[in-house]
């Protein structure tokens, strides 16, 4: 039920940062492109944030005192929810950024280190399906979770560190002297509310599918267990000689 209550929250908010973008009045620089204001910069914070959590379950499961199979489903979780934010904060940012620098893509550091981020999110969730030992694979997965968020400092900061055609931080540029108003402002924190409520419905859900998979791998090892006593046994008595024969000279 709660689920339920999230899931609605997510949908009705997601719709109204639509709708409240969509009605956003256009700039003079960006024209209606600059209503993207409402969803990419969520976007990018959720994106962060799913890092984030995946780095946090994977920390707790590398530690012994708190290891355990649902920090692993955490992070695993957080880090497939998280390539779905991650690409579409690319897409949108492509998007916006088509008008304002005339192409859909440059290797700048801030749009690099956004590649980089999803490419590290598919390899941590390719490492994840990897066909070896369970707790194996979780201590490697594990391991790489923790190293992967370092990246996102790094792109967070790199508009500031470096010179770069992405625009200063969101917040930033929403500053009173700036030429975006206070309903930019608004629209902004909608979008983030709402992706955040989509992210956890999202996560939420994954969790227990992971869990699902689990028990379903489970009850199949057994299944194929018991099976091959049972060709093991029926091996054995069909090569045994009869209990009741007696062989005479």
């Amino acid at each position: 039920m709660k689920t339920r209550i999230l899931g609605l929250l997510a949908a009705v908010s997601l719709v109204a940062t639509l709708v409240v973008g969509w009605r956003l009045p256009p700039t003079e620089e960006q024209a209606g492109y600059a209503r993207l204001i409402a969803v990419h910069p969520a976007l990018a914070w959720t994106a962060y944030i799913a890092f984030g959590v995946m780095a946090l379950g994977s920390l707790l499961y590398l530690l012994p005192a708190t290891r355990s199979r649902k920090w692993d489903r955490l992070a695993g979780a957080s880090g497939e929810v998280g390539v779905v934010f991650t690409a579409l904060m690319l897409v949108t940012g492509s998007i916006w950024g088509r008008p304002t620098w005339g192409t859909w893509w440059v290797w700048d550091a801030r749009l690099t280190l956004s590649a980089l981020m999803l490419a590290l999110l598919f390899g941590y969730v390719a490492l994840r399906k990897v066909d070896m030992d369970v707790d194996r694979r979780a201590i490697i997965s594990a391991v790489t979770g923790v190293a992967a968020v370092l990246v996102v400092p790094i792109n967070h900061f790199a508009v500031t560190w470096w010179r770069t055609l992405h625009q200063g931080r969101s917040a930033a540029t929403l500053a009173p002297s700036s030429n975006l108003d206070g309903s930019y402002l608004r629209a902004m924190f909608l979008g983030m509310v709402a992706m955040m409520l989509v992210y956890a419905w999202l996560l939420i859900h994954r969790i227990r599918l992971e869990r699902l998979e689990e028990e379903n791998r489970g009850a199949d090892l057994a299944v194929a267990l018991a099976e091959r006593r049972a060709e093991a046994h029926d091996g054995a008595v069909s090569g045994a000689p009869d209990g009741g024969a007696v062989v005479g000279s």
